[in-house]
């Protein structure tokens, strides 16, 4: 049997091992060394599994990922927020549906110093669920933007989504994250959109709420500008070269944690609590990112991504349905497999086809966060509306009702970039041209 043969027959072992329930990483690991022994030998897969593991977990330059991570796990204990919303709902809430905007104004707020996408959807359903219900929302309205609105860490700075598709793919972090901007923008402006044409349709879905006094508007908005000058510190550093992304992960903790200490937010408990869930979210993340090398490796050996190149190139349809196909797989590997494993599962595999067909690295790294924000809401495996579900005890098919009119949103912005590549481009070329 050739290689590739055999590659194909590792992979679908690879789906079989996970149908059985074992971890994801853990399937890869096995597989890749058992494949790599068997096309080589015993011990070049057992050097290859000491040095895979060794990169993966003393590598400088993966020491961002758990930095950035203990940022948005110390606002997340912290309650930043709870206030962010707080600030948000004075000044949207007396509009129809303005509970649900304002929940897209703090998360997006939010965003800028929390990259979880987990994190921001079990704030926003303690914090603005609660609030919604107390005026008289619809469950599908308040649960479907809570569950929806945390897609938007997927591709607002700093998300670790796109600081693991920079390292798999050797791009600059920073200009990913200056390329997602734009379209995470224009996700929370088009959310928006949808809340308020909703409610002008059915004024019931989202009665308005109290009108504050500006006096009571204004004092709450110092409590947004400091986490958006730790944002724009951290963005500026990278831009300027001052600092690595690591440097700025590291930067953005410690002013997060001395915010939060001055501000009389956080105590000891709080800080070792975020530092446990750091830890934990950063080792899972980083023996995905091991266990996905042995298996890359293996792959190579089979020869399928230069084969699976070739057999692409060689297609006659036009390139962006080929573009398309690639994403689609993205997204129905998303629903089966957590979205951030099979991106990182599938990425060296299908990302020098893309830049093959002549696109370019940032745009493709944003249509494949793109995809991720999509996979996180549509079933099976969702996770923000499972947290959402087991915080709220909403049934899943309330949840759903309120998800898919935003998904709608998401699948426009795809559109858009699709056909205009310089809502991505715009800004890494404006400020940090190569």
């Amino acid at each position: 049997m050739t290689e590739t043969g055999i590659g194909i027959i590792v992979l679908i072992l690879l789906l079989g091992l996970f149908l059985t329930g074992i971890e994801l990483a853990f399937a890869m690991g096995i597989l890749g060394v058992l494949g790599f022994a068997y096309l080589v030998d015993m011990p070049a897969a057992m050097g290859l599994m000491a040095n895979d593991f060794f990169d993966a977990l003393a590598s400088y330059g993966l020491t961002v990922i758990p930095l950035f991570i203990l940022m948005g796990q110390i606002a997340f204990n912290a309650g930043i927020a709870k206030r962010l919303y707080d600030c948000a709902h004075k000044f949207l809430g007396h509009i129809p549906g303005g509970l649900a905007m304002a929940t897209v104004a703090g998360a997006t707020a939010f965003k800028a110093i929390c990259g979880s996408v987990a994190a921001t959807s079990a704030t926003f359903a303690s914090v603005a669920v609660p609030e919604m219900d107390r005026f008289g929302y619809a469950k599908k309205l308040s649960t479907g933007i809570v569950a929806t609105v945390g897609t938007l860490g997927v591709l607002l700075p700093p998300s670790v989504v796109l600081i693991i598709f920079g390292i798999i793919t050797q791009q600059s972090i920073g200009r990913l994250f200056l390329a997602g901007i734009l379209p995470g923008l224009l996700i929370a402006f088009f959310f928006v959109v949808v809340i308020f044409g909703w409610c002008k349709i059915n004024p019931a879905l989202g009665p308005k709420s109290e009108t504050y006094s500006w006096g009571e508007r204004w004092k709450t908005v110092p409590d947004v500008l400091w986490p958006i000058v730790i944002f724009l510190i951290i963005i500026t550093g990278m831009m300027k070269g001052l600092f690595t992304p690591t440097e700025a992960g590291s930067i953005g903790a410690f002013s997060v944690l001395v915010l939060c200490v001055l501000k009389r937010n956080m105590n000891f408990r709080g800080y070792v609590k975020s530092v446990k869930e750091s830890l934990r979210t950063a080792c899972m993340v980083l023996l995905l990112i091991a266990t996905s090398n042995m298996l890359g490796h293996f792959i190579a050996v089979t020869n399928i991504p230069a084969r699976l190149g070739e057999w692409t190139l060689a297609l006659t349809i036009p390139s962006f349905l080929v573009v398309i196909m690639i994403f689609m797989i993205y997204l129905v590997g998303g629903s089966f497999i957590d979205d951030l494993a099979f991106m990182i599962l599938a990425t060296p595999i299908f990302f020098p086809i893309i830049t093959k067909l002549g696109y370019d690295p940032l745009w493709a790294g944003i249509v494949v966060a793109l995809t991720v924000c999509i996979g996180s809401v549509i079933p099976p495996v969702a996770i923000c509306v499972f947290i959402v579900r087991n915080i709220t005890k909403v049934p899943m098919g309330v949840i759903y009702s309120g998800v898919y009119p935003f998904l709608f949103s998401l699948v426009f912005v795809v559109v858009l970039i699709f056909l205009f590549p310089q809502i991505v481009l715009f800004l890494p070329n404006l400020l940090m041209p190569t």
